[in-house]
């Protein structure tokens, strides 16, 4: 990898060998396999170490999970915030478990979509959640310095699963919450 990033310094009219550039490329590797680290991890073993049982059937919601991830159409970052609901049916997750699920999948090239889904998905089917609720707020590099170059722009994505989807009040509630 390193003689690639060598490569694409050169593409664009540095020079590699400039001092402040020889270590570029073992630091772009290095910086590569941490936010790409997603690929190592599966969420779903994540979850299974951390699902407990308890009497719970009311709304959970975890809000302001803080999302960096990497737009696989521009290799540009996209980051902002991931909020998290389900409704549990006896048996409920460890609270830290759900963020690292949202990094799990966060750190793999992505688009917004795919990955709210992906989440929501992952969060439902170990506990046979009676819903699920995830929705994503986040700017995008790719939109704020090239482009269309809109600094302001916010995404915005959800998936709805089960009651979510179904009932239009446990959906109202859920999104209200978000609000506050």
């Amino acid at each position: 990898m390193q003689n690639e990033i060598k490569k694409i310094i050169a593409a664009i009219g540095e020079n590699p060998e400039r001092e402040g550039l020889l270590d570029t490329p073992r630091r772009v590797e290095e910086t590569f396999s941490y936010i790409f680290g997603g690929y190592k991890i599966n969420p779903e073993e994540i979850l299974a170490k951390a699902v407990f049982t308890e009497n719970a059937d009311e709304m959970i919601i975890v809000k302001d999970i803080e999302i960096f991830s990497m737009c696989e159409h521009h290799l540009l970052p996209f980051f902002g915030k991931c909020h998290i609901g389900y409704i549990p049916q006896g048996k409920i997750y460890g609270v830290s478990k759900l963020a690292r699920v949202v990094d799990a999948f966060a750190r793999r090239l992505q688009i917004q979509e795919r990955l709210t889904h992906q989440i929501a998905e992952t969060i439902s089917a170990p506990i046979s959640a009676k819903g699920v609720g995830v929705v994503i707020e986040a700017k995008h590099m790719c939109m704020m310095m090239r482009g269309v170059e809109k600094q302001n722009s916010i995404m915005t994505t959800s998936a709805m699963l089960g009651s979510f989807r179904s009932d239009p009040k446990t959906r109202e509630e859920f999104l209200n919450l978000l609000k506050k």
